[in-house]
């Protein structure tokens, strides 16, 4: 019995969670996966998994096993590709998965930078703000705030990007500036109603060094920052854009921003954004390379303190 293959299959029936998803993505029939676990339950002298014609679960001594085994085979795919890519250009295809509005607003332009210099990787972009799981989804790494990280996750934060709190000059000119953020209350403010879970990502400020919430006084609501950003334009009221969304509608003068002085009023809080892996055998070459590609950009734009970074 080629012992590693046998591990290999039942690592990729626990992640697929069924003997067909593994057959698929090993190319080979769900007959021959069976047959596999079988001899490797054999091997093992112990029952790995309860199979049914509609279920499968682990036992006791499948869950103890899976967790010494499972990065065997990630650690071995590891090792191969660091020799390999040592004397080859990069290649293959790699999966990134991002937040809607950092994909579409910055990841874009870095992916076809970064597709010039890597021309034989086969790229490939996944934007949406739903919950993402690298390993069912085959991502190599995703692009994540805070809000979306999970227990066991692998994450690095990359940048912090500045969050705009801003309004259109007709609708300061109608209502009149609000000078603080405890003003906003008084104000139509166009809140973003966060899609995993459907709450209000809340509106942070920074005042003399100490981190605080805004009540603000939510007149429109949308799942989708662009749309926000249209509605704020056209005098709806005050909205809170990063800087990548905003940015182009400030320089042409159709949003002006507030609380901008960190002398004396609360500033915004930033936007934290972490590059993410399922574990750090997943680190393979061309993730780093994409990492390190994406961190040169972003330092260009928004650059951290040596303080600033945190891996969790």
């Amino acid at each position: 019995m080629n012992l590693l293959g046998a591990i290999d299959s039942f690592i990729k029936v626990v992640e697929a969670g069924s003997i067909v998803g593994a057959a698929k993505t090993l190319g080979v029939s769900a007959a021959a996966v069976s047959q596999t676990l079988n001899r490797l339950e054999t091997h093992l002298d112990t029952r790995l998994l309860q199979r049914t014609t509609r279920s499968m679960a682990l036992t006791e001594n499948g869950t103890a096993y899976y967790e010494k085994v499972k990065h065997i085979a990630r650690d071995l795919e590891s090792a191969h590709s660091a020799i390999t890519h040592a004397h080859t250009p990069l290649q293959g295809r790699l999966s990134i998965a991002s937040t809607s509005a950092f994909g579409r607003h910055v990841l874009a332009t870095v992916i076809a930078g970064f597709a010039a210099r890597y021309p034989r990787l086969i790229l490939e972009l996944s934007t949406t703000d739903r919950k993402i799981n690298h390993i069912q989804e085959g991502i190599d790494l995703s692009l994540r705030i805070k809000p979306q990280l999970e227990e066991g996750i692998v994450a690095r934060k990359i940048v912090s990007v500045p969050f705009i709190i801003c309004a259109s000059p007709a609708y300061l000119e109608r209502v009149g500036w609000p000078h603080a953020p405890e003003d906003l209350q008084q104000h139509a403010c166009l809140a973003f109603r966060y899609p995993l879970d459907g709450r209000f990502l809340r509106w942070g400020f920074i005042r003399d060094g100490q981190r605080y919430d805004a009540t603000i006084n939510a007149t429109a609501i949308s799942d989708d920052i662009d749309a926000l950003a249209q509605m704020a334009i056209r005098g709806a009221g005050i909205t809170r854009l990063a800087e990548f969304v905003a940015a182009p509608y400030l320089d042409s003068g159709q949003l002006v921003p507030l609380f901008e002085h960190r002398d004396a009023a609360a500033y915004a809080e930033p936007l934290d954004i972490y590059a993410c892996v399922q574990e750090r055998a997943a680190l393979t070459p061309k993730v780093k390379a994409f990492m390190s590609y994406l961190a040169e950009y972003l330092e260009t734009r928004w650059p951290m303190d040596a303080g600033d970074i945190e891996e969790r």
